[in-house]
């Protein structure tokens, strides 16, 4: 099924584990024609191998191990690099698309010509345990007037939950499925993901810049995909130091790089009672994540260059993008 080229851009970092069942969910999906592009970040467990053991002659495979772990937003870039497929779905190594997933999503994107769709996304639960009842991880990308970013149903039951197609902010890079002209139009200083991001918060980013230049984001709630997701607030202490120093510093990259006048004066004070707490949080109890405003203070020529050429390429009202801050979906 599918007459439009895809691609499904993954990139790995010590995924020995997940891989395996990823991989088979992607050769079962029923959209063709696809191809698969893996990136690894210089993993040092068996990601490499995995991917070159797996070897499908229905699948052509672009596999480009790295030698220093760039990641997700530089091995994603990496990824783009290899493929012109008009299509591209990023999906982490611990999601596992149903095999009509990209077709539901084609499909729903088809049934709006009047919008200029970029992105859409599907309905992603975790897996169950035992006779658990089945949890959401996430469907679409809700903001908050803090200027957080909240994958909508996140720890949510399932039944009965966000069953209704709409249009959302935005789609989480675990697995969604891009137009590459709207990636192409939002591509900044030649990136698609900002590299400065590395890990964490870079797709909420993305997001941005596709309201931003006008493309809208969609959620079908009958694509289904399974993602086991490792990082979750609720685990920060149990994180690596380098993944929490880089989701505070994303943080302040997101506002750095997107607040414009009027949202300042709609979220200005909530914005700034998150800051004092979690600085306060990394003073007291996670002073690794300090090196996140030493990073910020030494790269603040760098932020301003990539800060203004991302306004020059605005062209949305400030209003079409900010009402986001308080809206959770527009239905379709």
């Amino acid at each position: 099924m599918g007459e439009t080229r895809l691609a499904v851009c993954i990139v790995t970092h010590n995924s020995a584990g997940d891989l395996p069942a990823c991989l088979e969910s992607v050769a079962a999906l029923r959209y063709r024609p696809l191809e698969l592009v893996v990136v690894d970040c210089a993993s040092d467990d068996d990601s490499v191998a995995i991917v070159s053991q797996h070897p499908r002659p229905e699948l052509p495979l672009v596999h480009r191990p790295l030698p220093e772990n760039v990641g997700f937003a530089g091995g994603m870039n990496e990824a783009l690099a290899q493929t012109d497929a008009p299509l591209v779905l990023t999906l982490n190594p611990d999601a596992r698309p149903q095999p009509d997933y990209v077709s539901r999503l084609v499909e729903r994107a088809d049934r709006h010509p009047e919008l200029r769709v970029g992105g859409i996304t599907g309905r992603l639960v975790r897996p169950r345990e035992g006779g658990e009842a089945e949890i959401l991880d996430a469907c679409g990308m809700i903001l908050s007037p803090s200027w957080r970013h909240f994958d909508r149903g996140s720890g949510e039951p399932a039944e009965g939950r966000w069953l209704r197609a709409d249009r959302v902010f935005g789609a989480t890079g675990a697995a969604s499925l891009f137009r590459r002209q709207a990636l192409d139009d939002i591509a900044v200083g030649g990136d698609i993901f900002l590299s400065e991001f590395h890990s964490f918060r870079e797709d909420a980013e993305l997001c941005f810049r596709l309201q931003e230049r006008g493309w809208d984001v969609l959620y079908e709630p009958t694509a289904r995909c399974e993602h086991r997701r490792h990082n979750l607030p609720s685990r920060r202490r149990q994180m690596p130091p380098d993944v929490n120093m880089h989701s505070l510093k994303n943080r302040y990259l997101l506002r750095f790089y997107h607040q414009n006048g009027m949202n300042l004066l709609l979220t200005g004070v909530p914005s700034l009672l998150r800051d004092l707490a979690a600085l306060a949080y990394v003073l007291l109890m996670e002073r690794s994540s300090l090196a996140a405003y030493s990073w910020l203070w030494q790269h603040r020529q760098e932020i301003l260059h990539r800060r203004n050429a991302i306004r020059r390429q605005r062209t949305a009202a400030s209003s079409a993008v900010n009402q986001w801050f308080f809206r959770k979906g527009i239905p379709l």
